[in-house]
């Protein structure tokens, strides 16, 4: 079931965030991440963020500002399951038009934005990391 995150699923959103992080950029020191935990705290507690739970465990999170998604998190034993595509399927309900950037190395990540329909607009450097990342964009077909 998705919903919007309450404060007291925090602490388990941040984990996921963190563990997730560590897993798909081994190419970004570990350290980044872990130094980066309260400053994602902060701007997690400012963003629309909804979260995918079953049985009140907390399996993912997608945190968005505006229409730029910040974040789209699964727990490890939890992905393959189809919650991340139920995740965003919740909030292009809600948008006509939604970006993200992503990580060049995080192959995983830009396949599954590319097989739901975001598209490559600029290829740019993250300035704290230095790594290559993708701005992606996906809009909602026009109405007929």
């Amino acid at each position: 079931m998705i919903r919007k995150m309450i404060s007291a699923d925090l602490k388990a959103v941040l984990q996921i965030w963190l563990t997730a992080n560590l897993e798909a950029h081994a190419f970004i020191p570990a350290v980044y991440w872990r130094q980066n935990q309260a400053v994602v705290q902060k701007a997690l507690m400012q963003a629309d963020v909804y979260v995918y739970h079953e049985r009140g465990v907390i399996l993912g999170f997608i945190g968005l500002k505006d229409q730029f998604i910040a974040g789209l998190f699964v727990a490890k034993d939890a992905r393959g399951q189809g919650i991340g595509s139920q995740l965003l399927a919740a909030v292009k309900a809600k948008h006509w038009r939604l970006t993200l950037t992503v990580y060049q190395q995080n192959h995983q990540a830009c396949h599954f934005y590319q097989q739901a329909g975001f598209q490559v607009v600029k290829v740019q450097q993250d300035s704290a990391t230095q790594a290559t990342e993708f701005l992606m964009r996906w809009q909602a077909p026009a109405a007929n």
